[in-house]
């Protein structure tokens, strides 16, 4: 591990806790912390209760009373959402980096001495530390490897934009970063986007489970409550985030998936089927300026068939349409595979192919890789047709390397 110099013995790292009627789950997370092999001398605590009623801020300053770990414990008054302890505890924090640890969740023994080290070491603004889920799910698809410098736009990191990550404190205070109190879900994703497009590199710890994700029995967790309103305030937000740093072209696609395809594409999947109208018809009304603003065809050509045709229903306002593709995977029906074209291509046949130009057979076409019915089903990768100048040219080349390989005797 590469140490490296603190001034004012300022920790390597703050560990940031918001906390809200955290019990019984708060004990385990505050042993995680005090079991980390970094050491107490290299981290601090900052801890902010939210106005908790269950005796989540007496085990806080219990804990900080008796630790070796220095620990500041701040008591408020309730603010609605995680944001607003978490801008307190930024503010607080004195690390050269900051992870922002929910009270739910906990540590790996070995997670901010691995994910310091891989900081330093890379010299990157934000590390990520393979995240595990206990009694619910977690991403999974960006923890196959190790990777000092991972490539935002082509890599998966894009898909995990929770806020248990490691963040070199600079940037933030720099970039005058912190979490929108206004946004009641989504909220971590804007920021850790943003830490994302304008710090200096992402790494990745995928050799270690450095967090355990923790599903509560009681629910009681913010990511479960609220309408399908805030699902929409938090794609525009994060649309609008990528819109305001990336121009406009393959790179900004490649991110538009993340908002389109996690945040808006659930509102529309199959539960829409059995939705009230007047539901069906204010999401539409809620989806439509979105994707007027922010769709575009080379965007849906990142996307399954299924997301693509559905988002295209959308851009369309065609309700009808997308209640027949909801409704065809509520019944978890398999679409069947067509070839057609010339050069042919495969395509998936679900509702309306073949019938128009609202959904043209382009849409219907496979172009990333999808499992159907227990099949692999990958998309076809043409070399690119050469124009006519460079084939001619091309030819001509091979015909003079041909002659020069010719022994002199045979040459005319």
């Amino acid at each position: 591990m590469v140490d490296m110099p603190r001034k004012n013995d300022e920790p390597d790292v703050s560990v940031i806790i918001g906390a809200y009627d955290a019990m019984p789950y708060l004990v385990r997370c505050l042993e995680s912390v005090e079991a980390q092999t970094i050491g107490a001398d290299r981290m601090e605590i900052v801890a902010i209760d939210d106005g908790s009623t269950d005796g989540t801020g007496a085990c806080l300053e219990e804990f900080a009373a008796r630790t070796a770990i220095p620990t500041r414990v701040v008591r408020q008054a309730n603010s609605g959402g995680p944001s607003g302890p978490r801008n307190r505890g930024l503010g607080l924090a004195r690390g050269r980096y900051v992870f922002f640890l929910d009270a739910d969740d906990y540590f790996g023994e070995e997670a901010l001495e691995r994910m310091v080290s891989m900081g330093d070491r890379a010299g990157t603004d934000v590390v990520l530390g393979k995240i595990v889920g206990v009694n619910r799910g977690a991403a999974k698809s960006m923890w196959k490897e190790t990777v000092e410098h991972a490539d935002l736009y082509s890599s998966n990191v894009k898909f995990t934009l929770s806020a248990q990550k490691l963040f070199r404190r600079d940037l933030l205070v720099r970039l005058g970063m912190s979490f929108d109190e206004k946004l009641k879900t989504g909220e971590d994703a804007l920021f850790t986007m943003e830490a994302y497009i304008r710090g200096d590199g992402i790494s990745v710890v995928a050799d270690y489970t450095c967090y355990y994700l923790v599903g509560r029995e009681d629910r009681n967790q913010m990511t479960k409550k609220g309408s399908y309103r805030r699902r929409f305030d938090s794609a525009r937000a994060l649309m609008g985030l990528i819109a305001e740093y990336v121009p406009p072209g393959p790179r900004r696609d490649a991110l538009m998936v993340r908002p389109f395809v996690i945040t808006l594409l659930p509102q529309f999947g199959p539960g829409l089927v059995k939705q009230k109208a007047e539901v069906r018809e204010r999401k539409m009304a809620l989806a439509a300026p979105l994707m007027n603003t922010y769709w575009t065809p080379e965007l849906g050509r990142n996307l399954k068939v299924n997301e693509r045709l559905r988002l295209m229903c959308l851009a369309e306002g065609r309700l009808d349409l997308l209640l027949d593709i909801a409704a065809f995977l509520r019944d978890k029906k398999e679409p069947e595979l067509v070839r057609r074209g010339n050069p042919p291509r495969l395509h998936l046949a679900y509702p309306h192919f073949g019938e128009g130009s609202v959904l043209p057979d382009r849409a219907f076409e496979v172009t990333i890789t999808e499992w159907v019915g227990g099949r692999r089903i990958e998309a076809p990768h043409d070399r690119p047709r050469l124009s006519l100048a460079r084939r001619v040219v091309r030819k001509a080349r091979r015909t003079v390397l041909s002659a020069l390989r010719t022994p002199r005797a045979h040459r005319v």
